[in-house]
């Protein structure tokens, strides 16, 4: 199944979405060929019940003044949404919601279940967008594509060459599959196995994964990157660096659980610092 139908989600407090991030969502869904809707959001915030310390501190001010950078944000993040989509003559469209911080990540999550591919800015303060990431990856029942907020590379937006994170289990299977409107179109499809990280159990072999998906057209490259003492989160960023990657693809490890989540290995390395676009499946 095409991707034909994307989401964005853009942050509007404390600090909007980086317009570079804004802007290579817009390209990624016209690589798509895809309607694009973008989501943010109206922050409410609720003035504590201290007569005493409202007084003092104008509490009520200081909360008025948040509410309105975070309307602020949003109806700037938007327009600018609206003109770089426009330009790319994509359709699209937009919804802001009104609602607490907490209440975002399952507000996103129930976008998300409506439409074929989420994508997430990630800026350098990750810390929120990770509790996005980890309900969207793992409640939504549909992949994400986290985008890191600056670009390492001034050029237009693209999917020439796709790494895929492979290890026989089944979230890199589901990411695979998932995944293969993309991998299709690409030029280049480099499936990587990191090894001497841990045993990997299959009867199967990597052959038998190039079949498969040249069975849908798709000729890969097969390799192995030994770990040499970096974390597995660490050995797939020097292969993407090594092979200049435009998106890397893999499954997501843990469960809907934030503590195991965090915990989770190359998913959270990933998550925190995404250093280029990746394609996360569960």
């Amino acid at each position: 199944m095409a991707f034909r139908d994307v989401l964005l989600q853009l942050r509007s407090y404390p600090y909007a979405t980086p317009t570079g991030a804004l802007d290579e969502a817009v390209q990624f869904s016209n690589l798509l060929g895809a309607r694009i809707s973008a989501l943010t959001f109206n922050i409410r915030m609720s003035v504590p019940g201290n007569a005493l310390a409202n007084a003092v501190l104008d509490i009520p001010g200081v909360v008025a003044t948040e509410r309105g950078n975070s309307v602020r944000n949003a109806r700037e993040l938007i327009a600018a949404f609206d003109t770089a989509a426009t330009n790319l003559d994509l359709v699209h469209d937009h919804m802001i919601e009104s609602c607490t911080t907490g209440e975002i990540p399952d507000i996103v999550t129930d976008y998300a279940r409506l439409h074929d591919l989420t994508l997430l800015p990630f800026e350098e303060q990750a810390a929120f967008q990770r509790s996005v990431a980890e309900c969207v990856i793992f409640k939504s029942g549909r992949p994400v594509v986290l985008l890191p907020a600056a670009s390492k590379q001034p050029r237009p937006f693209r999917l020439d060459t796709i790494g895929l994170a492979w290890d026989f289990s089944r979230p890199a299977a589901r990411a695979l599959a998932d995944s293969l409107p993309l991998l299709i179109t690409a030029k280049s499809v480099r499936v990587v196995t990191v090894t001497n990280e841990k045993k990997i159990e299959t009867r199967r072999s990597s052959s038998e994964l190039a079949r498969h998906l040249a069975a849908h057209g798709v000729e890969v490259v097969m390799e192995k990157q030994d770990l040499a003492g970096l974390t597995i989160g660490g050995a797939l960023k020097k292969y993407a660096a090594m092979h200049n990657l435009d998106l890397l693809v893999m499954g997501a490890y843990g469960h809907s659980r934030l503590r195991d989540f965090v915990q989770g290995g190359a998913t959270t390395s990933m998550v925190d610092s995404p250093p280029l676009p990746v394609f996360l499946s569960h």
